[in-house]
């Protein structure tokens, strides 16, 4: 960890990290209104309700990690060698083969109308706490397989974590509310995103780091790494 960043919190389990992430989501999750779905995000070009679809298919794959212990190989991205080569194809990052992390080119929900949208945000609050009664009810210790190879599931959860806290704190900025992710659980996030994203996941699913403020607290440190501004 460079200079100035807050010090590294002892480890937490993938699970505990998920269950804290999905309770400061949820919190802001009741922050939506109708009026905010149009509003911008911190995920550039994408307004609220197209976020909020992007979060429901984040948990959906995340659902399908611990539901079958597998995760179908990504189609072929930018990162990969193109076909004719004979250098074989790098095992993708978790985030790219979850199709989680930050939306993808500008985008946003277009004309795609607004009823529905109580219905969309009470379905992301089952999902995630389906999700996480999943994770805890499973107790799951075998690795899964992702993208070619396994990984312990301590690893899915704790990517977990960082994606649902992350877009927690998007929802909430769309909103016009300040939410800072809670200093223990940002601090423990930014030393596993330290290790989880790499550089093929940026730009395409987190922009570049971003120095934070000399003052900037372990929120503003986890998100100016994710590429987001804190203010």
């Amino acid at each position: 960890m460079s200079q100035g960043r807050p010090a590294a919190a002892p480890p937490t389990s993938g699970v505990v990290l998920l269950e804290r992430a999905v309770a400061y989501t949820l919190g802001s999750l009741q922050l939506v209104t109708p009026e905010a779905l149009w509003r911008p995000t911190p995920c550039q070009g994408w307004d609220l309700l197209a976020l909020l679809h992007h979060l429901e298919d984040s948990l959906t794959a995340l659902q399908e990690a611990v539901d079958r212990a597998h995760v179908a190989v990504p189609p072929l991205g930018a990162d990969q060698p193109p076909l004719g080569t004979d250098q074989p194809p790098p095992p993708p990052t978790v985030f790219a083969a979850l199709g989680v992390g930050d939306p993808g080119p500008a985008e946003t929900a277009g004309g795609r109308e607004a009823a529905g949208a109580v219905e969309l945000v009470a379905r992301l609050r089952d999902q995630a706490c389906h999700l996480l009664g999943s994770w805890i009810s499973e107790d799951r210790r075998e690795p899964i397989s992702i993208g070619g190879r396994t990984l312990p599931a301590s690893v899915l959860t704790s990517t977990g974590a960082i994606e649902i806290a992350v877009h927690g704190w998007d929802v909430a900025r769309a909103c016009g509310q300040r939410r800072p992710i809670p200093p223990r659980l940002a601090q423990e996030l930014l030393v596993l995103a330290s290790l989880l994203v790499r550089r093929a996941d940026r730009p395409a699913r987190f922009a570049p780091p971003m120095r934070p403020a000399p003052q900037a607290t372990p929120s503003d440190h986890l998100l100016a790494f994710l590429g987001r501004h804190a203010d």
